[in-house]
């Protein structure tokens, strides 16, 4: 079969104005066209929607199919049965520029570099963004990047019919409106396992700084003070760690805590099988009336905000030590501080607040609440700008696994560890697999839904097909073959107006 090569003189694309304080990080060439089709909503605004549908131009790229020819091959094969009247790449570009993913809070250019090197336009800030600045900056984007800072709340994304896919550059998805997201179509993606080892041995230098009484001794060093003293000041071997949350940063820490000589027991909601010989314990309460040292690995649910109050913090051992590295929202501050006021805990470590400064600098006060200036006089408390996961090991992990992601989703609608949607995944099209068309529709949880889709594509053979729900979202994807050029369209059309969709793609 003879396939028409594309035209090699269409125009490069123009990028739209590029938001304040950003790094610009060019497309890469190299990137083939590919359909991609996502109107679930009208235009608004300065959205990049202009037509019924959006086009857009994302590279196919990653470690399935990696040598050029390949890449040329697809090309062709896409563009040869697009119909007469479908926007053309050009058209496209007129519209809309490249495929563009912003990324906020300094995430590691590690990730900037690599969705460049797939083919996107990268704008790369070193902030977070307000609310009011995302509504405003975002709808140019098909993607967002985010650390701990921004938030994407329902407003967010009602202004942004066009995103397709948030990346959070940490473990923590509190920040977006996950079900909003859903809802809307929106995938997310976190980053579970990258920072884990980086947290752990936050932890651990953290316990014996405390047993140490290293920080106050420092401050007092500073201040021309020479204070040698052993009181209150103990080993960490044969001391009891108990470990609130037993996933991937609270296994790691309890086997470096074991190289220490330390006793290790553990309170988790399932139970979980221990490494070494760490013990899980029924309860919370048997816990911290055990532990020398207590420290939280939990995520920020209904179920923890609150989880540690004064009535926890007096079921601790007298002269017990507290560590919290996992979310604000999950430790009473103004009770900790009585419990360490008191005397009856004889330090802390808290590196996570409720209420955190939007940006490096002057900030940390009473503003953030009321309990900032009494943490700040206590003695032996070491207190920390929410740095668990700031090493340069774990930020580039972090940055290759959440841009992969995105990569992944965006070229080939792979939801692998999505957080918000099911998991579902296909292998992926090949060169040999001329006139394919990937299909991803994102849709209510309904009766009926695949019978009325699978009634659409009974004309065509069905290569593969995978679906599966989460709630009230499900998320199908079907690779069918023997698309002609005039039947593109049509396809898309009758998947988007059934009853149920929230979002079609064609890839």
């Amino acid at each position: 079969m003879s396939i028409p090569i594309p035209d090699k003189n269409r125009r490069q694309s123009v990028s739209a104005s590029d938001p304040p304080d950003h790094i610009p990080i060019p497309a890469n060439t190299r990137g083939i066209p590919v359909s991609s089709f996502a109107p679930h909503s009208p235009p608004t605004g300065t959205s990049p929607r202009t037509s019924s549908f959006s086009f857009s131009t994302s590279p196919s790229t990653s470690y399935l199919r990696n040598a050029s020819g390949v890449f040329q091959g697809i090309a062709r094969q896409l563009t040869a049965f697009l119909p007469p009247d479908y926007p053309t790449e050009e058209d496209h570009e007129k519209r809309q520029g490249k495929t563009k993913v912003l990324l906020l809070e300094n995430v590691n250019l590690d990730a900037a570099e690599y969705l460049k090197s797939q083919g996107y336009e990268v704008d790369h800030v070193t902030r977070a963004y307000t609310e009011e600045e995302l509504i405003a900056k975002l709808p140019n984007y098909r993607a967002v990047g985010i650390r701990s800072k921004t938030k994407i709340t329902a407003k967010v994304i009602d202004a942004n019919p066009q995103l397709l896919v948030i990346g959070c550059f940490c473990i923590g998805t509190n920040q977006v409106d996950l079900e909003h997201a859903a809802k809307r179509g929106i995938a997310v993606f976190n980053s579970p396992f990258s920072n884990s080892r980086s947290v752990a041995e936050l932890v651990i230098s953290e316990i014996i700084a405390l047993s140490r009484q290293v920080i106050d001794r420092t401050h007092e060093m500073r201040a021309g003070i020479w204070n040698k003293l052993s009181k209150n000041c103990w080993e960490i071997r044969g001391k009891t760690l108990g470990i609130v949350g037993y996933g991937h940063i609270g296994s790691q820490l309890s086997v470096l805590a074991e190289a220490f000589g330390m006793s290790v027991i553990y309170y988790d909601v399932v139970p979980i099988m221990p490494l070494g010989s760490a013990r899980q314990v029924d309860t919370l309460d048997d816990l911290l009336s055990r532990a020398d040292f207590v420290t939280l690995h939990v995520p920020e649910i209904p179920d923890t905000i609150g989880m540690m109050g004064a009535e926890q913090f007096a079921q601790m051992k007298t002269g017990a030590f507290f560590i919290n590295n996992a979310r604000g929202k999950v430790v009473d501050l103004s009770a900790l501080c009585d419990a360490l006021e008191s005397s009856h805990l004889a330090g802390a470590a808290v590196d996570v607040f409720p209420k955190e400064p939007g940006a490096n600098g002057p900030g940390f006060n009473e503003t953030l609440g009321d309990f900032i200036p009494r943490l700040r006089k206590i003695p032996n408390l070491i207190l920390t700008p929410h740095i668990g996961g700031s090493t340069e090991e774990a930020q580039r992990a972090i940055g290759t696994e959440v841009s992969n992601a995105l990569t992944r989703y965006l070229n080939y609608g792979t939801t692998l560890g999505a957080v918000n949607f099911p998991e579902v995944d296909l292998r992926a099209i090949t060169a040999a697999d001329e006139r394919h068309i990937r299909v991803c529709h994102v849709h209510k949880n309904e009766p009926g839904v695949l019978k009325g889709i699978n009634n659409i594509l009974a004309d065509h053979n069905i290569e593969k097909q995978f679906s599966d729900s989460k709630g009230d979202i499900a998320y199908l994807m079907a690779d069918i073959s023997g698309v002609g050029q005039e039947e593109v369209e049509g396809l898309y059309s009758a998947i988007k107006n059934t009853r149920s969709n929230i979002l079609t793609r064609l890839l």
